[in-house]
C-alpha cells in the first residue's frame, strides 16, 4: 500500500518523534527507577542509550549492520515495547498503551509503504 506523499511525510515525522519519546520516555523510567542519585543516573543515561545504540545498529535506516525487515521489526518492538513498559511502570497505563497503539499503526503504515515502494521499483 503506497501511501499519499502528505500522508508519507506525516508518517515519518511522526516515526521520527516516536523515537525521540521512546527515549525521553526511557530516561524518565531511568530517572524514576532508583533512589541513589548515582543509580539514577546511570539508569537515565543507560536505558536510553542502549536502545539509541541497538536502533542505530539494526534498525535505522542507515543502520551498522543492514538486517532483514523482520530484524528490523524486532528491534522496533523492543525498544517501543519497552518504552510502553517504562511507561506502565511509571504509572500511565493510559499512556502506554496509546503510545504503544500509535507506534503499532505507525510501523504498520510505515513497512507497507516500504514495500509497496520496494515492490514498484523491483
Amino acid at each position: 500500500m503506497k501511501l499519499p506523499a502528505p500522508l508519507h511525510v506525516f508518517n515519518e515525522g511522526l516515526a521520527f518523534l516516536l523515537e525521540l519519546a521512546a527515549l525521553a520516555v526511557l530516561a524518565w523510567w531511568g530517572w524514576e527507577s532508583a533512589e541513589n542519585t548515582a543509580l539514577r543516573l546511570l539508569l537515565a543515561i543507560a536505558a536510553p542509550g542502549l536502545a539509541a545504540v541497538v536502533w542505530g545498529l539494526f534498525a535505522a535506516p542507515r543502520a551498522r549492520f543492514p538486517v532483514p525487515l523482520a530484524g528490523v521489526l524486532l528491534v522496533k518492538a523492543l525498544v517501543f515495547g519497552a518504552a510502553a513498559v517504562a511507561l506502565h511502570a511509571l504509572d500511565r497505563p493510559v499512556w502506554a498503551v496509546f503510545f504503544a497503539a500509535v507506534a503499532l499503526v505507525n510501523t504498520a503504515l510505515a513497512t507497507a509503504d516500504r514495500r509497496a515502494a520496494m515492490h514498484r521499483g523491483a
